[in-house]
């Protein structure tokens, strides 16, 4: 088993309507990079051009998704695990709803989300934001928000936050069930779930955090505290 460190850089924030326009991956075991621009078919808005500064014009030559899905397919065959952050909420549902758009099986890939696996097992750091991670963890800055750098420091972020387990161990580690002793997240990140108010729990409810697949741990746990 082999990490793939991968990212992609969108036109918005939902996977049914909006497109991939980057894509990037390292193969630190191999040491093999893969990176492209996408052309989305569409445009991209300004307010995404703000934070990634991809343009229309920079990706309106590049290939669509669909020609380039078993290039990446390829680059990421054998027994490997994806590995991004915010991966379960974000990276491998654009991913999946990019692959079933072009008609390309989705390959049965492990999956692991490295913010998931800090929220986890760092309750310590004061957040799991990865250029805040990159800081805290002394790696040198590069440019945010674009897919091969964020690739580059999350397996630098991804090393410090694991240690010495190897890869499988981390997998593994993270297939199983667990109850949270404390809050993953927000502005009572640390504190222990069984003293969270009651009112926050219900805040929570109402905001629809129990809906997000990512928070099914979280959920979880302060049911079995008798708090959801």
């Amino acid at each position: 088993m082999r990490p793939i460190f991968y990212d992609t850089e969108t036109t918005g924030l939902k996977p049914q309507k909006d497109r991939v326009i980057e894509l990037a991956a390292y193969d630190p075991v191999e040491n093999r990079v893969f990176e492209t621009f996408i052309n989305p078919q569409m445009p991209i808005p300004p307010e995404q051009t703000a934070i990634h500064h991809i343009t229309d014009d920079m990706v309106k030559d590049a290939p669509t998704f669909g020609e380039v899905a078993l290039d990446f397919t390829k680059f990421c065959e054998g027994d490997t695990v994806l590995i991004a952050h915010n991966n379960d909420a974000f990276d491998i549902l654009f991913m999946k709803a990019e692959y079933e758009r072009a008609q390309v099986p989705f390959p049965a890939w492990k999956i692991l989300c490295s913010l998931k696996w800090a929220r986890r097992y760092r309750p310590d750091l004061p957040t799991h934001r990865l250029q805040v991670l990159r800081e805290l963890f002394g790696i040198q800055a590069n440019q945010a928000h674009r897919a091969l750098d964020d690739v580059k420091v999350l397996c630098e972020v991804f090393s410090n936050l694991i240690g010495d387990l190897h890869i499988s161990e981390v997998y593994n580690l993270m297939m199983k069930p667990r109850l949270l002793q404390h809050m993953p997240f927000g502005k009572h990140q640390g504190k222990l779930l069984k003293e969270l108010p009651k009112d926050y729990v219900d805040w929570l409810k109402g905001s629809g955090a129990f809906d997000k697949t990512e928070n099914n741990e979280l959920k979880q746990s302060l049911a079995a505290l008798n708090m959801f």
